[in-house]
Parts: structure tokens; C-alpha cells; sequence
């Protein structure tokens, strides 16, 4: 597996199957562009068929917040560390901020637990009918 924060020769096409479960999903060109725009965004590459099978994204100001909004990992590559593997080296990168925040399902607070994250509150609007992406103009 090769982890990588350089996006420069990330293709759409080594990005399907992302967003299982979503009803609204964003296709691969939304897909890179939204990890692109992101302040920090690594992915974990299948050295045999060079296909992008899990990704984390950031966003933050650079010096006192930062936010983690998706963290995803192929279905068939699940179980496997590499998520784990995505969320520490995130962590890393974003060490010299003060705040870290990321929101998650109940059942997930035992998983980010493990990375000496605390649960907390947060508040939430989902426009599910943005959550594709298509509505917005975008260049890469």
C-alpha cells in the first residue's frame, strides 16, 4: 500500500466505489476536486492495480482548527489498518493545531477513541440534496 498526500497524479478513474451508502453520492470529478480544495488530503493507493482504496480529507484555517470531514476506505479493503493507518498520519499533519474536530455516527466514537479523540457535541445541517457536489463550479 503506498499513503500519499500528493494528489498530482490521483485520476478519476482510480476513484470508484467511494461512498457507499450515500443517497446523493458525488461522482470522481467531485470527488478529486473536493480532495484538491481540501487544506490536507491523503489516500492509500493499491500498489497492484493503482487504484485509490481509502482517502481522509481536512479542512482548517492552518493555525487553530481543523476539521475532519471524510474518511473512507473501499468495502474489499476495510479491516485491513488502513484506515487507521490514514487517521494517524492525518493527526501527524495536523499536530501544530489546537483543535481537531470531526463528527461521526454513535457507532464510530469507540473507533476515533482510539486516536485519544473525546466525544463531544456538535451541531449539524445536512442539505441532502447538495451532497453530490454537482451544484458547484469547479476547475482542477
Amino acid at each position: 500500500m503506498i499513503y500519499t498526500s500528493n494528489l498530482q497524479n490521483i485520476t478519476i478513474d482510480m476513484l470508484s466505489g467511494f461512498f457507499v451508502g450515500w443517497g446523493n453520492y458525488p461522482q470522481p470529478e467531485t470527488h478529486l476536486y473536493l480532495m484538491h480544495n481540501s487544506y490536507k488530503a491523503i489516500v492509500a493507493i493499491d500498489e497492484t492495480n493503482k487504484r485509490v482504496v481509502g482517502f481522509i480529507t481536512a479542512i482548517s484555517d492552518g493555525v487553530i482548527s481543523a476539521y475532519i470531514p471524510l474518511l473512507e476506505v473501499l468495502p474489499d479493503y476495510q479491516q485491513q489498518g488502513i484506515g487507521e493507518t490514514l487517521v494517524k498520519m492525518m493527526l501527524q499533519e495536523l499536530s501544530d493545531i489546537y483543535m481537531i474536530d470531526l463528527s461521526c455516527d454513535d457507532d464510530l466514537v469507540p473507533y476515533y477513541e482510539r486516536f485519544a479523540m473525546t466525544k463531544g457535541n456538535s451541531m449539524i445541517i445536512r442539505n441532502y440534496e447538495r451532497q453530490s457536489g454537482r451544484n458547484i463550479k469547479r476547475t482542477i
